[in-house]
């Protein structure tokens, strides 16, 4: 196959800001969550933010994920839509840099961003300005690039507007055309509310791996326990990853449990966590890696990304690396 993997998410130019929670106050700011944003509130809080620097990153959640498995040895599809302008730009020059292949044409308008504000609790809070991201669609999906992958990795967010529910929904049906299997991440608890029939119905039929973490899989099933949680969902879907932030994991796999041990470090910004941890686990089940090694692998390369400012890797793992960590 020519990809491990086929994304399908937003592209979004990341602008990473460590603040005090007194910043968060001032400017009316709910913690801890992403909230949607028009063009004149991003701007507003960037010129609040004018005295601080600023890091820019291309991103959006399953990008992260897809950059990870990149940086991993993997390879790597993504489609995504992006503005001609110089986030758009940047944005396509980093993702082809790694290797990885987007054949959608830029579309005019703005490229997509997300302001991402970091307290010293390494908490991240997130101004998403979706740009014309917003605009992906069923035609952006291209079936000779399904084709060639083994999995079908789709962004939760995607379900939040009509136009790019639809181009998850092709990818997905496109999969299962062609014998790709298909995952999906919750990628936040809000759209549970929003989504749930879709959501369950996808997590019953199409859907071979699910990534959710604890408040995810609760809103879910209705069940408090995680362990009861993963055995909920796991009786509709083949696999299931399910994350517990400091305590690591559970892989549901064959009517099994597996336990995934947290990595401790000392965390600065937690921003793309669990797309690095579902990077580690989809790299590692398209080469070669049991699902429970696969687990191991994306704890640590979480691990690596919380322990530094924005969220992605430090630097490539090896394969020597990988198997280092994992002996």
């Amino acid at each position: 196959m020519a990809y491990n993997v086929y994304g399908v998410g937003n592209a979004i130019m990341d602008m990473q800001v460590q603040c005090e929670d007194a910043f968060l106050e001032q400017t009316g700011i709910d913690k801890g969550i992403m909230t949607l944003v028009d063009d004149a509130r991003q701007q507003q809080i960037l010129d609040a933010l004018a005295e601080h620097d600023i890091n820019y990153c291309s991103g959006g959640s399953a990008a992260n994920t897809i950059v990870g498995i990149a940086d991993m040895g993997g390879s790597a599809a993504y489609a995504c839509k992006t503005a001609p302008d110089a986030f758009g730009q940047q944005y396509l020059d980093e993702m082809k840099a790694l290797g990885i292949a987007i054949e959608v044409p830029p579309s005019p308008g703005q490229t997509g961003s997300c302001v991402v504000l970091i307290t010293p609790d390494a908490q991240r809070t997130m101004l998403t300005s979706l740009g014309v991201s917003s605009a992906l669609s069923a035609d952006d999906i291209q079936e000779s690039e399904i084709a060639q992958a083994e999995y079908v990795y789709v962004e939760g967010y995607l379900f939040a507007g009509d136009s790019t529910k639809a181009a998850a929904l092709k990818a997905i049906e496109l999969a299962k055309a062609n014998n790709v299997k298909v995952a999906l991440t919750i990628s936040d608890p809000f759209l549970i509310d929003i989504c749930r029939d879709q959501f369950q119905s996808l997590i019953e039929g199409s859907v071979d791996l699910l990534f959710c973490n604890e408040e995810e899989a609760r809103a879910l099933t209705g069940k408090e326990d995680p362990i009861d949680c993963g055995h909920a969902i796991h009786k509709h879907c083949e696999n299931v990853a399910l994350t517990l932030g400091k305590n690591g994991s559970i892989i549901m796999h064959d009517g099994e449990a597996y336990p995934v041990e947290g990595v401790e470090v000392d965390a600065i910004d937690t921003t793309g966590a669990g797309d690095m941890y579902a990077a580690g686990v989809v790299y590692g089940i398209t080469n070669g890696l049991t699902w429970q090694q696969a687990g191991h692998l994306g704890s640590h390369a979480a691990a690596r990304v919380v322990s530094q400012l924005g969220a992605r890797l430090p630097k490539p793992i090896s394969r020597d690396e990988i198997e280092a960590l994992l002996a």
